[in-house]
């Protein structure tokens, strides 16, 4: 789940780029884009999930408005957020179609990782709804889905502002540990909870001769953390540099 929480920097959904930033690395390189109904598709899909990740913030400000408090603000979004992360999904399908050029395997991964979290873990786990970490993630999903759907629409487009690029590949910094913070700390909270409930888990004897547990399946999980949240973290930094640099390097020559 640590790759999911680089989507501000490394999901692909069209506009030629992938989920490491494939296709917007380097700048110069240009691949061939979708055609045009898939092009239509993908803004269509792109402006949708902007849209529904805007409702989720704007969701989250309404509820701390009328609270006066960011705790349990989690119940006011829980819906749409629910839907619009399950709704990437599709990017999975976009990937395995051919009509946004990345690795299916890779963005199955990152897309898988996040639906894991909203739903075996913060979905099933109800204790931990309440806990301000799982406010820390979402607040780091929404603002980096809401640049990076913003992105795609744009490039897209072919009409990219400066502004959304530096976003995409400068807020990561901020965001990619506050939502990796939130994430193991919310599967840390469930932990007890798992274990005494023996959620998820299958003990033997049985006729299958097959036992599963979940909860030291979520302990190697957050263990999984330790070496894949410095390499992508450092490789985003390399990436910002690399893409921000050609970009300023370009606007000499105009």
């Amino acid at each position: 789940m640590a790759a999911a929480a680089a989507t501000a920097a490394t999901k692909g959904n069209g506009g030629g780029g992938g989920r490491a930033g494939a296709g917007e690395a380097g700048g110069a390189r240009k691949k061939k884009g979708p055609g045009p109904l898939a092009t239509a598709y993908l803004v269509i899909y792109n402006v949708v999930m902007t849209a529904g990740w805007l409702v989720i913030a704007v969701g989250l400000v309404r509820a701390y408005l009328a609270k006066g408090s960011y705790h349990s603000l989690y119940y006011s979004i829980e819906k749409p957020l629910k839907f619009f992360q399950t709704g990437a999904l599709l990017e999975i399908l976009h990937c395995a179609v051919g009509i946004v050029p990345s690795s299916v395997v890779l963005t199955s991964f990152q897309v898988m990782s996040r639906v894991f979290l909203i739903w075996a873990v913060t979905h099933s786990v109800k204790e931990v709804q309440s806990e301000d970490s799982v406010l820390l993630f979402v607040i780091a999903w929404t603002i980096t889905e809401i640049i990076r759907y913003s992105f795609y629409t744009f490039s897209l487009l072919n009409h990219l502002p400066y502004l959304i690029k530096w976003a995409r590949y400068t807020l990561f910094i901020v965001l990619y540990p506050m939502g990796v913070s939130g994430e193991l700390l919310t599967i840390y909270a469930a932990l007890p909870f798992v274990r005494q409930a023996g959620l998820y888990s299958i003990s033997l004897p049985n006729k299958y001769n097959f036992s599963f547990d979940y909860y030291a399946f979520l302990i190697l999980i957050m263990i999984s953390y330790i070496p894949i949240f410095p390499q992508l973290y450092f490789h985003m930094i390399h990436q910002r540099r690399k893409i921000l640099s050609h970009t300023e390097e370009h606007k000499k020559f105009e």
